[in-house]
């Protein structure tokens, strides 16, 4: 995934904190948010420190016989300090490698099941 050097987190995403991304042939949706309970950004009342910042990606491919595969990925930006979080341009970038590398993982696992799963009487019905 090529980084926009002109966003702060390195892909344009919209007020939401969401995008799409295409990437080794696949539709990514990415998230960005924090994890406060709050809808006003400011320090936490308890302990003076920001929420840190989750960027999530994820996406889904459909097979044969309702089957599905996906692949997730998670990177947590942590604040300073008592300072907010700064935007790391990164940290979309290593989600996104994570949801494919998770991808590949569920693909090659189900991929040695089905080679050595032996089907009984009852599976079939």
């Amino acid at each position: 995934m090529d980084i926009d050097t002109t966003q702060p987190w390195g892909l344009a995403i919209d007020f939401a904190g969401r995008a799409t991304v295409d990437e080794a042939g696949h539709t990514i949706h990415v998230n960005v948010s924090d994890s406060s309970l709050s809808d006003i950004i400011g320090p936490d009342p308890i302990t003076g420190t920001y929420s840190p910042v989750n960027i999530t990606a994820q996406f889904a491919e459909a097979g044969t016989n309702n089957s599905v595969l996906r692949g997730i990925g998670r990177v947590t930006v942590l604040p300073l300090g008592t300072d907010p979080v700064v935007p790391d341009q990164t940290a979309i970038q290593r989600a996104v490698a994570a949801a494919l590398t998770n991808f590949d993982q569920n693909r090659a696992a189900y991929s040695t099941l089905c080679t050595t799963w032996t089907p009984t009487d009852t599976d079939a019905s």
